[in-house]
């Protein structure tokens, strides 16, 4: 037989096994990778979910700036995925009840496909699982009720206010937000404070923005002055209409960045997943507005890795490029908790949510002290780490230093 014919054999054995899965609804979960395409799409993530006691396939196509989601009938699914492995996505991954199945496709075009049982154990895991995807209407209330109208507005409930089982994930962030923000707030003395400005950098979607003006609106009995600040102009006119949909008074967006942007007076700074020195604009913009609270969640920390000289007795360790990334990352945001400090902070750095629900999950909390303390050993401490590692230069630092900064 042909390699050709070979390959035409493992992609319909492959496509037979998706279809039986989708046809039983044991399917648990598709990835489509190794795009090869004009877009800038990077996987396609499959999942259950029960709307409307319908059951579907809900596709999320992770792009580099943001999601799309899109959901299927099984027979409009099962078209969807042919459409798409073998064209522009050449890896898949089919995890069901019963086993995992990988396909591949090699730059020369041969078809390669491993598949793997799984055993009782992993299979009551996978169960237990699949009911928590498919039929995840039981509401888990903290701070934020699945009853908000923003919830249903954002695509996070349907029409019954029942959590979409594809924004678990999403629901589950929101929650853990709210819950180290209302703490910070009352950490802060912040609770019985009217008109809170507070401003977000990279608002997005402004799943969290809505979430902040909901707690304040609806927790504390206050009111806000909330400004989500994105880049892209489509979601600005999107949270705007949804605000004014909603009948929301005291939240609005507004087209800019955190570099150009000119805030005075903020009580509350936010920036999320803030690309590289973008952060350290936020940080910088928290400090000199006098900002009582700052929330971070760095990512892409690219401007101390290229500086770093590796000390010799870390060489060993540091060969190696995930390990040197990692020291990177704890170096440059160890930098910025410890000048945030200096400036008259509190500051902690932990986990924000776990890694099962998104990679980008550390947070830099600062909160205002209300007593100045001397800030010598702190910049002694900053001095000694950048000559440590060789680091002439770091943004936030310069900021700081810059008077008309």
């Amino acid at each position: 037989m042909s390699d050709t014919a070979q390959n035409l054999v493992k992609i319909n054995n492959f496509f037979s096994q998706f279809q039986a899965a989708v046809t039983a609804q044991s399917i648990q979960k598709l990835v489509l990778s190794k795009y090869q395409g004009p877009d800038a799409l990077k996987q396609v993530q499959i999942r259950p979910v029960l709307l409307k006691e319908q059951w579907q396939l809900s596709f999320t196509y992770k792009y580099k700036t943001n999601d799309i989601t899109k959901n299927f009938l099984a027979t409009a699914a099962i078209a969807e995925v042919k459409a798409l492995l073998g064209t522009t996505f050449f890896a898949a991954n089919l995890f069901t009840t019963d086993a995992e199945t990988q396909i591949t496709f090699s730059k020369k075009g041969k078809c390669l496909v491993k598949t793997k049982a799984i055993t009782l154990k992993d299979n009551n895991s996978v169960q237990v699982n699949a009911a928590q995807v498919v039929a995840h209407n039981r509401e888990k209330q903290r701070y934020l009720s699945l009853q908000q109208p923003f919830l249903q507005a954002l695509g996070v409930t349907d029409a019954q206010h029942k959590l979409i089982p594809a924004m678990s994930r999403k629901w589950k962030q929101i929650n853990k937000f709210i819950e180290i923000f209302a703490n910070a707030v009352q950490e802060a003395g912040l609770a019985d404070l009217q008109n809170l400005h507070i401003a977000d950098f990279g608002s997005g979607k402004a799943y969290l923005t809505f979430a902040m003006h909901d707690y304040i609106s609806n927790h504390l009995k206050s009111t806000a002055q909330i400004t989500g600040v994105e880049l892209r102009q489509n979601l600005v006119d999107l949270c705007n209409a949804t605000a004014n949909k909603l009948q929301l008074t005291g939240i609005q967006f507004e087209q800019g960045d955190v570099k150009h942007f000119k805030a005075k007076g903020i009580n509350i700074m936010v920036a999320l997943h803030a690309c590289d020195t973008a952060t350290d604009y936020a940080l910088h913009m928290g400090i000199a507005t006098g900002a009582e609270i700052i929330m971070c969640s760095p990512c892409c920390h690219k401007q101390i890795r290229p500086q770093m000289k590796m000390p010799q007795i870390l060489a060993p360790m540091l060969q190696h490029g995930i390990h040197l990334g990692q020291e990177a990352e704890m170096v440059t945001d160890s930098l910025r908790a410890l000048l945030l400090e200096a400036h008259g902070y509190s500051t902690k750095v932990f986990e924000f949510i776990s890694l099962e629900h998104t990679s980008k999950n550390k947070m830099i909390l600062a909160t205002k002290r209300k007593q100045a303390k001397d800030p010598s050993q702190v910049l002694a401490q900053i001095a000694e780490i950048k000559q440590f590692y060789g680091i002439e230069q770091h943004c936030l630092e310069q900021l700081l230093a810059d008077p008309a900064a």
